[in-house]
């Protein structure tokens, strides 16, 4: 177990290094929705903590949504095994997306009321830096909904700093494959919790997802290709070696990302 997740940690680092995501005396909020992806970037982040040379602060957020059957209790445990304090934030997103407003497109508001909970939450406590679960195949998935449904290149960035918040978001994981965080999430047992959201099968994002998993038998290296591509055009903040000062200078209103 110490093998795999040594390994992982060291692609998580190896972020974390490129875009220059942590800086010393950092408190990192993690955005834990209770997914995979989440729950193992707390991990990789507290056992990354143990031997970085720059000190860093972890704490662990969760938005609760207002779905029912959700029990958020065994990560809750997790953290205080990890000694890592948590915050579960009790929202009524749910009630107001499908009941209330009954959107046609509920990832878009729901995205955007989850993004002002937590970022409220986390200044609240005097962190600015939230590390969220965006992936490999995330970025991947992005960049083609951007380029196919509007016609345009663009992504969300490995770091983002938001100036109507005063929050920087960081995503170490965008060097992680979906496959391999899918495995390593299974061989330490990570407590996941499923999210009964009626959108999560029937979304742009999943129309994406399905058509470049059709095409990865004819093109298995076609991910690899477009990502390279991103950092080698460079799309606006994927070079590797972008300094943090030079993003805050930009001072960025808002993030690319529909999901947490």
């Amino acid at each position: 177990m110490e093998k795999i997740l040594n390994e992982f940690t060291g692609t998580v680092r190896r972020a974390v290094d490129d875009y220059q995501m942590i800086n010393d005396g950092d408190r990192i909020a993690v955005g834990v929705s209770g997914g995979k992806d989440s729950l193992l970037l707390l991990v990789a982040l507290k056992h990354l903590q143990s031997f970085y040379p720059k000190q860093f602060e972890l704490e662990g957020i969760t938005i609760e949504l207002g779905f029912e059957g959700m029990d958020f209790s065994p990560i809750a445990e997790l953290c205080r095994s990890l000694d890592i304090h948590y915050t579960l934030l009790k929202t009524d997103i749910k009630e107001v997306v499908f009941d209330v407003r009954k959107e046609t497109n509920p990832c878009s508001l729901c995205a955007k009321m989850r993004r002002g909970a937590i970022n409220g939450a986390i200044t609240e406590r005097g962190i600015t830096k939230l590390a969220l679960g965006h992936h490999f195949d995330d970025a991947v998935e992005t960049f083609m909904m951007s380029l196919l449904f509007e016609g345009r290149l663009s992504c969300f960035r490995p770091v983002t700093f938001l100036d109507r918040s005063g929050v920087t978001q960081i995503r170490p994981l965008v060097y992680a494959g979906e496959q391999k965080i899918a495995s390593v999430a299974g061989a330490l047992q990570l407590p996941v919790v499923e999210n009964p959201c009626p959108q999560d099968k029937a979304s742009k994002r999943h129309e994406i997802k399905q058509l470049l998993s059709g095409m990865a038998g004819a093109y298995p290296d076609m991910k690899s290709k477009i990502f390279g591509a991103m950092q080698r055009l460079p799309l606006d903040g994927w070079a590797p070696g972008m300094n943090i000062h030079d993003l805050l200078n930009r001072k960025e209103g808002s993030g690319t990302s529909d999901h947490l």
